[in-house]
């Protein structure tokens, strides 16, 4: 908070995603609270696991104006990401709140997945490899 004159002036931020995402969390109970009571907590969640319906997945960022040496770029301030497993009940089974400190530690796949609609005719390679030959020169 700044203070100006006896006012109290808030810091200005930037809000993506569910606000005060931890605390909200904080109020569901493993083996207790259901898919509706998430929904009534939370809200929808920002997406769902495509192999699994039952993992709910919700972001929180906030980005806020950076100090004076660093030329006013906004600096991250909160990146929660809170992952909510159900069983096929619908009750919560399992709950990990990620924040900004401990994202890093996420391991990914270096697997790729290959997408067979994107992939150009023989035809379509060729015109392309003689378009950059073509404009290449210029």
């Amino acid at each position: 908070m700044f203070t100006l004159l006896g006012c109290q002036l808030q810091e200005s931020a930037k809000n993506h995603g569910i606000l005060f995402l931890e605390n909200r969390s904080n109020k569901l109970e493993i083996n207790k609270t259901n898919k509706n009571d998430v929904i009534n907590i939370i809200g929808e969640p920002h997406s769902k696991s495509i192999a699994n319906e039952d993992l709910w997945i919700y972001v929180e960022r906030t980005l806020s104006k950076g100090k004076y040496h660093k030329l006013g770029r906004h600096s991250l301030k909160s990146n929660n990401v809170l992952v909510l497993e159900f069983d096929r009940y619908g009750i919560l089974k399992e709950k990990k709140l990620f924040d900004k400190n401990n994202i890093a530690k996420v391991s990914f796949s270096k697997s790729e997945t290959k997408n067979e609609l994107a992939k150009r005719s023989f035809v379509e390679n060729f015109l392309q490899s003689i378009k950059q030959k073509m404009y290449g020169n210029r």
